[in-house]
């Protein structure tokens, strides 16, 4: 494969690909807020996500774009950040949109960032792309939005898939460093009432996912997700007993939500129940190599 453009590729995901995919592409682009430069044959290239500046010009004869943009959901929902959360996604996929329909020769496949947030809290239904059900809250309609947006403008010669991605879990990045360090401290109890649900996926079958996605050509709505969801106790347990601390003080919902406010995030990024599973992924082929949580934090820890 020739050139891979990732929009907003600087961050844990973004590093995750150039590293599955240093030596698969001949020409890696990051478009990021950063300056421009080329680090370890890795170009770089300045970019706002809201208007042309020259980094449209990369896109002529790519042949992946992946869009990782948007304001990161680890924060209070202020009216200011519920604003920017929204429009971070918005503007940028948009920009994508018409630089895209601008290239003579475009990028071959498009992989947009959604989220597997996107289906209602969910404690007994799992949610695959056929049947599942979407809810109405910020959270949800953000998602929403954002699909809209990407799918709304129609690019002829362009592939298009939205990534609805669970929690990745990552040895340097991610939730799984703030989730690791309090099991070690002794507050790997379940969180809340516990039997909540995490959809998840190790950082490795992400990137392959993400590998077999442009490999098969899938296009539409895909859940990027691990097969078994995991509740919440089960999962804090999971862990407590892979750090090896002998227990796990439990942190109810009103603590949670203290806590929270204190450390400015939300307590639902803990509380809601996302139960969702690759329907798409399993029934074109996809093998995961961590399918359980156990085998998935033994590595991790390694």
């Amino acid at each position: 494969m020739n050139k891979l453009i990732i929009a907003a590729g600087t961050g844990f995901l973004g590093q995750v690909l150039v590293n599955h995919f240093k030596d698969k592409f001949e020409k890696i682009v990051i478009l990021t807020r950063g300056k421009s430069q080329t680090i370890d044959g890795i170009k770089y290239v300045n970019w706002n996500a809201r208007t042309f500046s020259g980094w449209e010009n990369e896109l002529e004869n790519a042949t992946v774009l992946i869009n990782l943009a948007g304001k990161s959901v680890d924060c209070r929902y202020t009216q200011k950040n519920k604003k920017e959360i929204l429009l971070s996604r918005i503007e940028s996929t948009k920009v994508l949109n018409k630089a895209v329909l601008n290239c003579k020769n475009p990028p071959k496949q498009w992989l947009n960032s959604s989220t597997s947030t996107i289906y209602r809290f969910s404690l007994d239904k799992q949610m695959d792309e056929i049947d599942g059900e979407i809810g109405n809250d910020f959270s949800i309609n953000v998602a929403l939005s954002w699909e809209k947006a990407f799918f709304k403008t129609e690019t002829p010669n362009t592939l298009k898939t939205a990534l609805r991605t669970s929690i990745v879990l990552g040895k340097k990045g991610g939730a799984f460093i703030p989730l690791k360090t309090l099991a070690k401290i002794g507050f790997g109890g379940k969180q809340g009432k516990g039997n909540q649900f995490i959809s998840w996926i190790h950082e490795e079958d992400f990137a392959n996912a993400i590998d077999f996605i442009i490999e098969k050509e899938i296009t539409g709505m895909i859940n990027v997700v691990s097969p078994k969801p995991v509740r919440n106790a089960d999962f804090m347990q999971k862990l407590i007993k892979a750090v090896g601390f002998p227990f796990g003080i439990p942190v109810n919902t009103f603590l949670l939500k203290i806590g929270s406010f204190f450390i400015r995030t939300e307590a639902e990024l803990v509380l809601k129940s996302r139960n969702v599973i690759p329907k798409r992924l399993l029934e074109n082929g996809f093998k995961f190599k961590f399918g359980d949580i156990d085998e998935a934090f033994h590595d991790l820890l390694r």
